[in-house]
């Protein structure tokens, strides 16, 4: 096993493939508890009937999607960004890979801030020492030390072992206290304050998209396409439900929580019972630390094949590092939605082409393609322009500005579905297209 942390793009061998459902169950259950989510309903606006009703509907298509994506990831035994040579060619590829490398750079530096802030709140409270810049140096190593394990070793020796009982630890108690101070009978007649389902239900789902770009990173080391889609699914899904759920109570209840660091002085104010949950969260956020850490050196290897992934691992900590030393990132929602742009309809062009070649690809179809599918990769943007145009929350300046003036729709169903739709129905027909046309023909010159 000592070869698997380093294990680049190439297709991994059955020797390897060793992580069951209960592995992958378990793994997505650790990565899908964080405070990050924990606070994301303080977006909603919405009473806490249409914030629940928003979670399951948002978790149920968004963990559909990771869990197919999964599947794939586990049917082709190869990194995502990889994986998107299949349907976006050898080079076309390229312009997701440095996509999921910005997102998974700035989840690497949310991660490591508050992981960081919930460290300073407990030594503030035990010991009078805050000091954040320290414990940003402290847990931007310990990610490092994690990714550096890769995903079994790090499955085996800490999921196994300390995360699952963190994350057991800070479930049950962050429960009880938010029921217990939450007043949900209360919450349960009142009325929202002008807050959009939709695009509560895009937030949950933009979330679980984030992780499809890297999944496939961690289940081409799953033994069968069925442990892949439900250890992944129902993982990610739980703790899904839990945080959007029982944040929708938390921030209903205290107005004044508008981030992480709001949340980690009112958990702290609980008393002895507070410092074991903070400390036990403190555990469990290593684990998005650390998959982002690992999923941006994979993703590089897709740009540079022979880059020693070790060192790739290492740059990647150091420069997150550095970065949150000098930003103090904690509120993303503009952030969350830019990335469900990009990626809920990069996931229906992958899912049409994986379908036209018979659900299933040879590595051939990943290694030996064109060097770029035009088609495909016009599917993708349209999408992405669909996602922008109904959900009108990117920032960005001239585009927004533009978007803005082409009259956008109001209510409807959100922006992912329709993106969804739209480049998955796009992508098929072209890969239909694609595939007819190229019977016959030589393998590096077919569309």
């Amino acid at each position: 096993m000592s070869d698997t942390p380093s294990w680049g793009i190439e297709p991994v061998p059955e020797r390897l493939r060793v992580l069951g459902p209960l592995d992958t169950l378990l793994l997505w259950t650790n990565l899908g508890v964080s405070l990050l989510v924990l606070v994301s309903a303080s977006y909603f606006g919405l009473s806490l009937k249409q914030a629940l009703l928003a979670t399951i509907v948002g978790g149920l298509i968004g963990n559909t999607m990771l869990a197919v994506a999964a599947t794939i990831g586990a049917d082709a035994r190869v990194p995502t960004m990889a994986l998107q040579r299949a349907p976006l060619g050898q080079r076309g590829s390229y312009l997701a890979t440095v996509l999921n490398v910005l997102q998974c750079l700035g989840w690497s530096v949310f991660e490591i801030t508050v992981i960081a802030t919930a460290a300073a709140a407990l030594s503030d409270r035990v010991f009078g020492f805050h000091a954040t810049w320290v414990w940003k140096l402290v847990f931007g190593a310990v990610g490092l030390a994690l990714a550096l394990m890769g995903p079994i070793g790090f499955v085996r020796r800490f999921v196994r072992k300390i995360g699952i009982w963190a994350v057991a630890a800070s479930i049950i108690y962050l429960a009880v206290w938010i029921l217990r101070n939450g007043h949900v009978g209360t919450l349960w007649h009142r009325g929202g304050q002008g807050g959009s389902f939709w695009l509560a239900t895009d937030l949950v789902i933009a979330l679980t998209v984030s992780w499809v770009p890297l999944v496939a990173d961690y289940t081409r080391f799953s033994r069968d396409r069925r442990s892949a889609f439900w250890g992944a699914g129902i993982g990610y899904l739980l703790p899904t439900l839990f945080q959007f759920g029982f944040g929708s109570i938390l921030v209903l209840s205290h107005p004044s929580i508008d981030g992480p660091t709001a949340v980690l002085t009112t958990v702290a104010a609980g008393g002895v019972g507070s410092i074991l949950a903070l400390l036990a969260l403190t555990v469990d956020e290593t684990d998005e630390a650390f998959a982002n850490l690992y999923s941006t050196a994979v993703s590089l290897q897709n740009l540079v094949p022979r880059a020693s992934q070790r060192l790739l691992i290492v740059g990647v900590g150091v420069l997150a590092t550095a970065i949150s030393l000098g930003v103090d990132l904690t509120r993303y929602q503009q952030f969350l939605l830019l990335l469900g742009a990009f990626f809920v309809p990069l996931f229906g062009v992958l899912l049409a082409d994986w379908i036209v070649a018979g659900f299933h690809y040879e590595p051939s179809d990943v290694f030996r393609g064109p060097p770029f599918r035009p088609g495909m990769i016009a599917a993708w943007l349209i999408g992405f322009c669909l996602y922008e145009w109904i959900a009108q929350t990117s920032g960005l300046g001239f585009w927004s500005d533009f978007l803005g003036r082409l009259h956008p729709p109001h209510g409807g169903i959100g922006a992912s579905l329709p993106s969804f739709g739209v480049s998955f129905a796009l992508a098929l027909a072209v890969s239909l297209v694609g595939r007819r046309s190229s019977v016959g023909m030589p393998l590096d010159v077919r569309e």
